[in-house]
């Protein structure tokens, strides 16, 4: 008898050092939930004022005032013009006269390719039942 008392003493002991660990553990699991809304918020909050502050900064009467000040720019006239003699040379060509432009060439290949009637290599032709 007194060995079934022994060994019932020794199970309530197993079983209340058992549940005092799930409950140190929840403990722990709820500590770094907390922890982690805690950190979470600060970043949510962290974000903000940085939105708010890139808003700050781009605000366009700021810009303005930034370019005004720093930037010496003027209005554009309709008037302003420059003669013919201050362009730049033509580029050099890359194809002898007289033969056919080859960026031309491409785009009419481009063309004929995008053309609805025309029919892909993957897809077979429809063959004509007359």
């Amino acid at each position: 008898m007194r060995f079934i008392h022994l060994l019932v003493i020794g199970a309530l002991i197993f079983a209340a050092a058992y549940v005092y660990r799930i409950k140190m553990d929840s403990t722990a699991r709820t500590e770094k939930v907390l922890r982690l809304h805690a950190e979470i918020r600060e970043q949510r909050d962290a974000i903000a004022s940085l939105r708010s502050e890139w808003a700050k900064l781009d605000a366009p009467l700021r810009l303005q005032g930034l370019s005004e000040r720093h930037l010496p720019l003027k209005p554009v006239n309709g008037t302003q013009y420059d003669s013919l003699k201050n362009l730049p040379e033509r580029p050099p060509r890359m194809f002898r006269p007289g033969e056919p432009d080859p960026i031309g060439a491409m785009l009419n290949t481009i063309e004929a390719a995008s053309d609805p009637d025309t029919v892909t290599g993957s897809v077979p032709q429809p063959e004509d039942k007359r």
